[in-house]
């Protein structure tokens, strides 16, 4: 209880009512983090924690996690870019409720804040900032698409469930334990018996499934390439030259033993288990 509503005492002041990524200890003010992580408030991140602060409020039935998100949703209709900046993204979106508004804003100005990036590795590189959303690196986005329409009408919605009814089936608030299901799955979609056949037979003897490798990384080496200090070569790239570690798509084939890929297909089996199969 006391993590939820220290949330709303994170969300920041009008104008730029958002949450940040990350919070100093001592004030709780938004922080820097990564080189790429400038203190700022972050739009996405305030997407989500709309949808949070929804879910906080089925919880509790505390309209005080609902009071923030209209200045939440004002702020971020009021970071909409114009068309001029839209064409220089060169990404649009395929829903026309959709707004292109940049990932970082600065709590105390406002001001847009894109990030790029020099050189090709750690030793020969760095990330800086400016307000220019050409040319922005490619591993974390500087701008993104968020739509105020819908999270107006999923507010809206959540305004309208009966309050005595979330008093009466709040985990939190009820004096008895709440069962739980014998298997926890997330599968929202109904799956379907090819879907179900095929990863019974995919399935190695010990248990496992095989799927391609979703990212890989260069292996460590000694030393850096000094002649790239400076330059752009790779500053719209996943991953700089053979010196640089980070991790970046692999599309080479490689097979691995996926967790993530491990946990979909449980749950699409428990599904099926459950009786949700079409």
């Amino acid at each position: 209880m006391r993590t939820m509503y220290l949330m709303i005492i994170l969300q920041q002041g009008e104008p730029y009512a958002g949450w940040a990524d990350q919070y100093t200890v001592t004030d709780l003010k938004p922080a820097h983090a990564r080189s790429y992580e400038p203190r700022s408030v972050n739009t996405g991140t305030t997407v989500g924690m709309i949808y949070q602060m929804m879910e906080y409020y089925k919880l509790t039935a505390d309209t005080r996690f609902l009071s923030g998100i209209p200045a939440a949703i004002k702020f971020l209709e009021s970071q909409k870019l114009p068309e001029t900046e839209v064409r220089k993204w060169h990404r649009k979106s395929d829903n026309p409720d959709e707004i292109l508004v940049p990932r970082f804003i600065d709590p105390d100005t406002g001001k847009p804040l894109y990030v790029h990036r020099k050189g090709a590795n750690i030793y020969n590189g760095k990330y800086y900032i400016d307000q220019n959303i050409e040319n922005t690196i490619a591993h974390y986005s500087s701008a993104t698409f968020v739509n105020p329409e819908q999270l107006r009408k999923d507010f809206d919605e959540v305004k309208k469930i009966d309050k005595n009814k979330l008093l009466s089936q709040s985990p939190l608030l009820s004096d008895e334990l709440c069962p739980l299901p014998k298997y926890y799955t997330h599968c929202p979609r109904l799956v379907t018996e090819k879907e179900i056949s095929n990863l019974m037979a995919q399935v190695k003897k010990q248990g496992y499934w095989l799927s391609d490798l979703p990212s890989t990384s260069h292996p460590y080496r000694c030393g850096w390439t000094p002649d790239l200090s400076g330059k752009e070569d790779y500053s719209r790239k996943m991953v700089g030259d053979d010196f640089d570690t980070s991790p970046y798509p692999c599309t080479d084939g490689q097979q691995c033993i996926s967790v993530a890929a491990y946990i979909k297909n449980m749950m699409a089996l428990i599904a099926a288990l459950e009786g949700n199969v079409k």
